[in-house]
């Protein structure tokens, strides 16, 4: 899919607090997937009032870039994949499995979108995700290979290739977890190089922001990443993981609070009339 003609991005660099004219390659892209993370944050508020996020560009970009609100996976990665295929990086979506906490990776759905990118001169193709809202998250883009990990800030990352019975092989976003004597590679999400179009991705986003029994729909989730914390919202429990391994936790009693700490801590403005906590 060719760049958006009518994406600006100007606007988006100046989001995500970054200047113009940067060249199509391994280092820009890290620098934008960075930014990107570290800038806007990710959260579910359109879902939690009952309803999926339009995927339109226009939408994204007037939610994400113009407005005081973060997205999921789909928006965020949506709007990264604009700025990308506008900076002249080919851009291929792909669908994921969350396998974190799973038993196994065909245990469950493909419900996360991640982005494939080709970087000219590069001998490898690149992961970019900026939506995947949890504490291992990719801080950076990295290149898709095995045999060696990477490390971005406090993260260390590694892909893994594991069986399974379709023709391509199975790649697994690997996240060190745990500290000292404790450490260890925990899954994060599975996933082929098989491209998705939009049209899967419509669907996926309806079912995840809709179906009553998705965790989206039921309860509010924020997440961020500061220089030298990551914040978490889960309902009403507060997570701050620093990046010395510190894990500070506290309970929010109130939607007052609730609105608050999203305004203060994540840079997030609700809506006046939502109600936030369960």
């Amino acid at each position: 899919m060719s760049a958006d003609p009518a994406f600006a991005l100007d606007r988006y660099l100046t989001r995500i607090g970054l200047r113009a004219g940067r060249a199509p390659n391994a280092a820009t892209l890290r620098e934008v997937c960075s930014a990107h993370v570290h800038a806007i944050p990710f959260e579910n508020l359109d879902p939690l009032r009952g309803r999926a996020p339009s995927l339109e560009p226009a939408d994204v970009v007037a939610k994400l870039v113009h407005g005081s609100r973060g997205g999921y996976c789909y928006e965020q990665n949506t709007l990264l994949a604009l700025a990308l295929r506008a900076l002249g990086f080919r851009v291929t979506p792909l669908m994921a499995r969350v396998v974190l906490g799973a038993d196994s990776p065909e245990s469950r759905p493909r419900t996360h979108m991640t982005l494939l990118v080709d970087v000219a001169g590069e001998e490898h193709r690149w992961l970019a995700d900026a939506g995947f809202g949890v504490v291992g998250g990719l801080l950076e883009a990295v290149p898709l290979v095995t045999g060696g990990e990477f490390r971005s800030g406090p993260r260390r990352h590694r892909f893994v290739h594991a069986p399974h019975e379709g023709p391509l092989d199975l790649w697994v976003l690997q996240a060190m977890t745990g500290a000292g004597g404790g450490e260890t590679w925990e899954n994060q999400y599975a996933f082929t190089v098989e491209p998705f179009a939009a049209p899967d991705f419509q669907v996926a986003n309806w079912h995840v922001g809709t179906n009553p029994r998705s965790p989206f729909s039921r309860r509010l989730y924020a997440q961020c990443t500061r220089p030298g914390v990551h914040r978490g919202l889960d309902d009403r429990r507060y997570t701050e993981t620093r990046d010395d391994g510190d894990v500070t936790e506290r309970l929010i009693d109130t939607d007052e609070e609730a609105r608050a700490l999203l305004a203060d801590g994540f840079g997030i403005v609700a809506p006046a009339d939502m109600k936030l906590l369960s």
